[in-house]
């Protein structure tokens, strides 16, 4: 990869960067912090743009441990976690997508973890690429959101826990890791996206949800990242 404007991409499965490595041109790997990183090149409207993408495991610490090393290693221009999540709200449908406008924790006291830098209680995605991604959904026929992600290191599932995180956070999504990666991005001041696109109700427990094939719904988030990049100017 040559050395020039850098986007780092970060997903939670690797179904969720196979197809953003695939995309990628003069690709290579290198292997750090306990991730495999692919780097290349995509062509943008200004010229080619690097892309380093790793998958970073499930959880909260998992995602801000990647996205501490990716900014540290790469300096990245902007950070963008691509995935699935659970539907929670009755307006939206298997493979619509959320983009994180706003991000929350689950159970966290963030009147405690606010006192530090950014000094914030929640956590948003970057206006100026929630803007490019929208005019990409648009243009790919995706039905799409700006809205609320709920982030634990829970996998939710059944009425009960929908109607806990929907009270806690008034989410659209429940995932595990995008709160997590904007934090950590704000920490640094880093712009980032999360990126979400549905592929259950959050009416699955884990281990049915583990056997189901998920590439369909990952590779339209993935579609849109490759999107992005290619937009950006």
């Amino acid at each position: 990869m040559q050395q020039h404007r850098t986007v780092a991409v970060i997903g939670a499965l690797d179904e969720e960067v196979e197809l953003i490595s695939q995309s990628l041109q003069d690709l290579t790997h290198t292997h750090a912090a306990g991730l495999d990183i692919a780097l290349g090149d995509i062509a943008s409207a200004s010229g080619p743009i690097g892309v380093a993408a790793a998958v970073a495991g499930m959880g909260l610490v998992n995602a801000a441990s990647a996205a501490q090393y990716m900014i540290d290693a790469f300096a990245p221009e902007a950070v963008i976690f691509s995935g699935i999540g659970g539907n929670l709200s009755p307006d939206l449908h298997i493979n619509d997508v959320v983009l994180g406008k706003t991000l929350r924790y689950l159970d966290s006291d963030m009147a405690l973890i606010g006192q530090a830098y950014p000094g914030l209680s929640e956590y948003h995605s970057d206006p100026r690429l929630m803007g490019i991604a929208s005019d990409v959904l648009s243009s790919m026929g995706i039905h799409h959101r700006e809205g609320i992600i709920a982030s634990g290191n829970r996998f939710i599932e059944g009425a009960d826990r929908i109607a806990d995180v929907r009270s806690q956070t008034r989410a659209d999504v429940a995932e595990m890791e995008g709160a997590a990666v904007c934090h950590v991005a704000a920490r640094n001041d880093t712009p980032a996206l999360v990126i979400r696109a549905l592929s259950d109700n959050a009416d699955t427990e884990y281990e049915k949800f583990r056997d189901f094939d998920i590439s369909e719904y990952a590779h339209t988030a993935a579609r849109v990242v490759v999107g992005i990049i290619k937009a950006l100017s």
